[in-house]
């Protein structure tokens, strides 16, 4: 099995398994509880959080545990934007956010009588500054840019978009669930950033939330005063302390890996581009993530051709959903101004630290086998057609 399908989930790195083992098997202790053996957990949340504040040069109490990174961003759209609705209702959110983002909008949209704005890019994906300065309006409380796109890699100019923020006083969050340890992590320009930890060698089942010291936040969940009433629940020990260690594992050596990822993701293309005459690069125009590959291949659909790689050994990763038997073209790519047929012909390959230049060329080989197949099935129900007419 070749994978890359690092950025839907990435393998726990062996740092981050050890670190979480010692409460997986003996420290099992609640960290709210008083005795030694809470005390014991607690200290180890209060390491991690002390570690992972260091990494991102952030203060220790502006960290919130959280179980995701989808409840990262939830809490982060629901809690900041309920607790400025006083302000105003108006807010902002990029068309090519994930669902974690978009459906939280939606649902302060549909359900509590805010109003979205919500605001296409160029075709390459990028958001301009001078877009977001215009979109603001008095009543504007905050806006929402992801850092980095999940599906193409695409980055935004956050330092900019901050600048427009801070200069007309609206809160800015950015979901940085796609580029933490990909690129370097500057939140002196938001407000709010959500993490998580599988995306990064860590753990599934735990998040992040940076939230500026001194801002008010509704919390959207209720029966307890842990993360500092911010975010109730007892804390994933395990999970936490595999997060810090992961992050550390993950950032070390950030440069050279990304210079070889970049080298590996241009090798695949380089593949496909020579299997697929048609094949077209999505974002490919803009700075990308070095290790994300977005790739349409008009004709085909994607589902048929993640099948089809799925088959061969390949595992690849799609901007469709498959909702009821039916395929919805990528939201990002329509978006991006993409036609129905490129955005539902489109294959997403991401790397990652285990990735060589071996699996990329087996991956190549491979995929230029699937599509020489795929072409050849096309072309007879094409000519069945034809003779049935």
């Amino acid at each position: 099995m070749i994978y890359l399908d690092y950025n839907a989930t990435t393998p726990l790195c062996e740092t981050a398994r050890s670190a979480m083992r010692p409460f997986l098997e003996e420290h099992f202790g609640n960290p709210s509880s008083i005795h030694a053996a809470g005390r014991e957990a607690r200290a180890a949340l209060d390491d991690a959080r002390d570690r992972l504040a260091a990494l991102l040069h952030v203060k220790p109490h502006e960290l919130i545990f959280t179980g995701s990174g989808t409840e990262s961003n939830n809490l982060a759209v629901l809690g900041l934007a309920r607790s400025r609705r006083g302000r105003g209702r108006h807010l902002i959110c990029g068309a090519t956010e994930h669902h974690a983002v978009l459906h939280a909008f939606e649902h302060l949209q549909k359900r509590e009588g805010f109003e979205v704005t919500f605001f296409s890019t160029d075709g390459d994906g990028r958001i301009a500054p001078e877009d977001v300065s215009h979109a603001i309006r008095p009543e504007t409380t905050l806006l929402s840019v992801m850092s980095a796109n999940n599906e193409t890699g695409v980055v935004q100019p956050m330092r900019e978009i901050g600048e427009v923020c801070r200069a007309k006083g609206v809160l800015l969050h950015s979901d940085m669930v796609q580029s933490f340890a990909k690129q370097p992590t500057d939140l002196a320009s938001v407000d709010a950033a959500s993490f998580a930890a599988h995306k990064f060698y860590g753990p599934k089942g735990a998040g992040l939330l940076y939230l500026r010291a001194g801002l008010p936040i509704e919390p959207i969940q209720f029966g307890g005063a842990h993360e500092n009433q911010r975010r109730p629940g007892t804390e994933n020990v395990a999970a936490i302390a595999g997060m810090a260690a992961a992050a550390e594992w993950a950032l070390a050596g950030l440069e050279d890996e990304q210079e070889r990822e970049a080298l590996l993701r241009d090798q695949l293309w380089a593949h496909l581009a020579q299997s697929f005459s048609a094949a077209r690069q999505n974002g490919n125009g803009a700075v990308r993530l070095a290790n994300t590959l977005n790739v349409s291949f008009p004709g085909l659909d994607s589902e048929t051709i993640l099948m089809a790689l799925d088959l061969a050994g390949v595992c690849a990763s799609s901007g469709s959903a498959c909702m009821v038997g039916s395929v919805v073209a990528s939201h990002v790519l329509l978006a991006m101004g993409a036609s129905p047929a490129i955005a539902s012909s489109a294959i997403r390959f991401s790397l990652g630290k285990q990735t060589t230049s071996e699996e990329i060329g087996a991956a190549g080989a491979a995929i230029a086998r699937t599509m020489e197949r795929l072409a050849r099935v096309r072309e007879q129900s094409s000519s069945e057609a034809y003779a049935v007419v």
